[in-house]
């Protein structure tokens, strides 16, 4: 029987065909929930203690029933038994099983919707610390190399010609803090689902004398959702700001990608990676494929498409809950799972990469030094456009010599990295997640 069903209204087969096709792919994504839907209600009965509702023996008999349940969900023991609705109604059976009447009373105070909102909400906000550490990680990585390889020079490029001289420390800093700005996004979405929607009921509140601010500070939530017709709104809303977020650090990882495979490219040559870490050909026995790159682009590609995907889940719906917000999760569970191992498996793989020296003593990048070569001229005093007419008429001629040294020192720059200030600001921005 679900938690909703009336005495003598049992499932006909009418009913299994309309429950198969409602259920879908529900099931997979409640155990992901299963911790986070105890922990809330442990909060949520221990305010119910404190306004009357339940006893202390009660609560203490209640506590120890769902912390066993705790302990067999991160022991990997706790699964849905055929017919169960949903993880809500598997918690309260187990409970109730374990200790009898008094787990029946847990849902005092609380709808299935807000009951499901707090556990999104939660596991929201513990999956995004989770990828704000794999984010951290590769900052980590492409910092140290940036340091590494400061001083190897790689041609610059504009509309794929070759533009000015660049560096490898600048490549590799450049994707530290294009990682910076993906997490002030993950940071914004972070804050959105780090505010307590429990007991706004089914959207329109509850006439028991419910302590939110209680909840709130049990489970760590920063703010309460405080109006609980928007608490309810915020279903599908949450969800969007994380795909936002994720769609944003995965579009840092899929240009990177981009560039690796182009690097790697026999025309280019600039990098490599060991041949365990490449895949080869069936036929061609040079071939040094970058499938691990190829993928990740192709992966954070799919993943920049989450917010359209949610966008048009929600945007026809108005206030109040609606049954299109269970597909929520199967469009957003997944994708956070493949965006940390993007972020894995693309640290992994930079851990081994292989820069190669003197790649710009190539006479075919001779032209990337022509701005230089203006530079000095306008530092010597000649006017701008005459210095560039002058090195254009000599590039022209066949008569362009590069010039002995480059002098970049701005902020920024091939000499200046600034990776230290890059570094303060990630470190504040972690901090802010808490």
């Amino acid at each position: 029987m679900k938690l909703w069903q009336k005495e003598g209204n049992e499932a006909g087969e009418w009913s299994r065909i309309v429950e198969t096709f409602t259920v879908g792919r529900d099931l997979e994504f409640d155990i992901l929930l299963a911790e986070h839907d105890v922990l809330g209600s442990l909060a949520h009965t221990q305010m119910l203690q404190s306004i009357g509702l339940l006893t202390a023996e009660e609560l203490a008999s209640i506590h120890s029933g769902l912390n066993a349940i705790l302990e067999d969900i991160r022991a990997g023991r706790f699964s849905l038994e055929p017919g169960v609705e949903d993880v809500h109604s598997q918690v309260e059976l187990q409970l109730t099983r374990s200790i009898g009447e008094t787990g029946k009373k847990i849902h005092s105070g609380r709808s299935r919707n807000d009951q499901v909102l707090l556990d999104i909400k939660l596991f929201l906000r513990a999956s995004l610390r989770q990828t704000a550490a794999h984010i951290q990680a590769l900052f980590e990585r492409m910092q140290s190399l940036s340091e590494a390889h400061r001083e190897r020079l790689l041609p610059g490029y504009t509309h794929f010609q070759i533009a000015m001289p660049s560096s490898f420390g600048l490549w590799f800093g450049a994707y530290a803090e294009s990682l910076c700005d993906d997490m002030e996004l993950l940071l914004a979405a972070f804050r959105i689902a780090d505010k307590n929607p429990l007991g706004s009921g089914a959207g329109y509140g509850s006439s028991f004398p419910l302590q939110r601010k209680m909840t709130t500070e049990l489970l760590g939530f920063s703010d309460l959702n405080y109006n609980v017709v928007y608490a309810q709104m915020t279903r599908g809303k949450a969800e969007k700001a994380v795909a936002m977020a994720l769609s944003s650090v995965a579009a840092t990882l899929s240009k990177l990608a981009y560039d690796v495979c182009l690097y790697m490219n026999q025309n280019f040559g600039f990098i490599t990676f060991p041949d365990a870490l490449t895949t080869g050909s069936s036929i061609m026995p040079h071939k040094k494929n970058p499938d691990v790159f190829e993928l990740v682009r192709a992966k954070c590609n799919r993943i920049q498409a989450l917010p359209n995907e949610l966008t048009l889940l929600t945007n026809n719906l108005p206030s109040g809950y609606h049954r299109d917000l269970q597909l929520s999760k199967e469009i957003l569970f997944p994708a956070i799972a493949e965006m940390d191992n993007c972020l894995e498996m693309t640290e992994f793989m930079l851990r081994h990469i292989i820069v190669k020296d003197g790649i710009l003593d190539d006479e075919k990048y001779l032209h990337l030094f022509s701005v230089e070569a203006v530079n000095e001229l306008v530092l010597a005093g000649l006017p701008f456009r005459d210095a560039y007419r002058q090195v254009g008429q000599a590039i022209e001629k066949g008569e362009f010599h590069a010039p002995a040294q480059l002098n970049h020192t701005h902020e920024g720059s091939i000499g200046r990295l600034c990776n230290e200030q890059i570094r303060v600001r990630m470190k504040g921005l972690m901090r802010s997640l808490g």
